[in-house]
Formats: structure tokens, C-alpha cells, sequence
């Protein structure tokens, strides 16, 4: 009968211990966290003072700063001296690469960067289609309009980044994390792509009014909650766009070919 008590004692410590409530800077950290994941805190934006944070979650200060704290130390937040703290510029550094760089600068990348966008585009559209609240769609047409705006410029690295920034309010409206920081960390490489391919497309006036109608049908898709549709009017773009290129491409080198003979044939 001892040894039995003497093991119901031994085994009472350990099932307190598993019982143990969530210290509440565990709690805030853990919210902190999933506002950085979901992209309500983006990458480089400074938080609330603390003394507003802590209204805001209605905690006490100290366990706000133990959570910021834990934040800090795990790289997702940076302090600096007398400015705040801001959420690391860093956090997908590991998906910054040189071999990027080496991709924008070449012609047969800038095909597969298209590939990869019928992918993560389509996707996107799909489940803002099913997912998206009236806000993601009123923040979408807000960045499409903007595209028109841009336009206006006539600057091409402006109309690329509005461009970026409509496709960017869809991953965000597709409530999918992975989708929409992969798209933001690899925010430079496709901009560059779509700037690349508006200067090419450029040589093609005619069809920039077709762009944009293939765009006005996927915001339509997508705001009137058609998933299969907004996937559709997805590809259906970028194919387009890729057909184009994939012509321009061939008309160029069929030139380039024609000048090399006709200097060929002066000497």
C-alpha cells in the first residue's frame, strides 16, 4: 500500500505542472506573433508606443515589455534608441538571395518569374474569390485604380509597383499567410518583372487596352465571389502576356539575325 501512495504522490507534481496557465506576456507575445504573420504588422512598420499597446491589449506595462522583449529576442522586432520599435526589415531575409539579382538581369528568368506568377496569382485570386471580406475588396479596387493612376505618370517602375500593389491586396484578401509573404519577399524580383515586361509590351500600344480589360475581369471575379472564375481570369492574363513577350522576343531576334546578314554582306 506505501509504494502505491508513494506513487500517486510522485505523480501529482508533474500533472500540476501540465496544468500551469500561460504566463501573460506568453499570451501577448503570441498575439504579437500572429499580427506579424497574418500581416497586420508588416515588415518595417513601428509599433504603438507602449503605453497604447497596452490599452489596446489591456495588460499592465511590464508584461508588455517582457513580451516585446521575447519578440526581440527572437528577431522579429528591432529597438531603436529614443525612435520606437519596429517590426525587422530582416524577417525573410533567408528568401533575399544574390542568385535573385542574377535572375532579374536574365531573359529566360523573366519567362519562368511568369510561370511562377500563373502559380501564386492564380492561387491568390481563387481563394480572395472565397474568402475576401467587403475590406479586402474595397482595398483592391482601391489598388486598382491606382494602376490607371499610375499610368497617367508615364513612369514604368511606378505602374509596376501599382501593379504589384493590386496583385499583393489579393494574396493579402486570399487570408493566406504563406501566399501573401512570399509575394512580399519577393517583392523586388517581381516588380523588376513587370517592369521589364511593360518596357517590352511597350513597343505594342494596342495591347495594353486588352491588359487592362484582362485585369477589370479578374477584379470583377474576385469582388463577386467567383473562385474558379478569378483562377480562370488569372491565367488568362498572364498568358496573354506571355504570348506577347514570347512574339516580340521572336520578331527581335529574327531582326537581329537579318542585320548580322546584311553586314555580312557589305564586306
Amino acid at each position: 500500500m506505501k509504494s502505491e501512495q508513494a506513487k500517486k504522490t510522485m505523480m501529482k507534481p508533474s500533472s500540476a505542472k501540465s496544468l500551469k496557465p500561460k504566463r501573460l506576456c506568453d499570451v501577448i507575445l503570441a498575439q504579437l506573433e500572429e499580427m506579424i504573420l497574418e500581416g497586420s504588422l508588416k515588415s518595417g512598420e513601428k509599433l504603438l508606443p507602449e503605453r497604447e499597446l497596452a490599452l489596446q491589449f489591456e495588460v499592465s506595462r511590464p508584461s508588455l515589455r517582457e513580451a516585446i522583449q521575447k519578440l526581440e529576442a527572437k528577431g522579429l522586432v528591432t529597438r531603436k534608441q529614443g525612435g520606437g520599435t519596429f517590426v525587422s526589415d530582416n524577417i525573410l531575409a533567408g528568401l533575399e538571395d544574390p542568385l535573385f539579382d542574377l535572375m532579374a538581369k536574365s531573359n529566360e528568368s523573366q519567362f519562368d518569374l511568369l510561370e511562377f506568377r500563373h502559380g501564386i496569382e492564380g492561387m491568390s485570386a481563387y481563394y480572395a474569390a472565397m474568402r475576401g471580406t467587403e475590406t479586402d475588396f474595397t482595398e483592391i479596387q482601391k489598388q486598382h485604380d491606382n494602376i490607371g493612376n499610375a499610368q497617367l505618370e508615364n513612369d514604368y517602375q511606378l505602374e509596376a509597383q501599382a501593379i504589384f500593389d493590386f496583385y499583393l491586396a489579393i494574396c493579402s484578401a486570399s487570408h493566406n499567410t504563406i501566399i501573401l509573404h512570399l509575394a512580399r519577399s519577393m517583392s523586388s524580383l517581381l516588380i523588376d518583372n513587370i517592369e521589364q515586361n511593360l518596357k517590352v509590351l511597350a513597343k505594342r500600344p494596342d495591347i495594353f487596352t486588352q491588359m487592362a480589360d484582362y485585369r477589370k475581369r479578374l477584379l470583377d471575379a474576385i469582388i463577386s465571389g467567383q473562385p474558379q472564375k478569378a483562377w480562370g481570369a488569372s491565367h488568362r492574363h498572364l498568358a496573354f502576356i506571355e504570348e506577347v513577350l514570347l512574339k516580340t522576343s521572336q520578331e527581335n531576334s529574327r531582326m537581329q539575325r537579318s542585320m548580322r546578314r546584311m553586314q555580312r554582306s557589305e564586306y
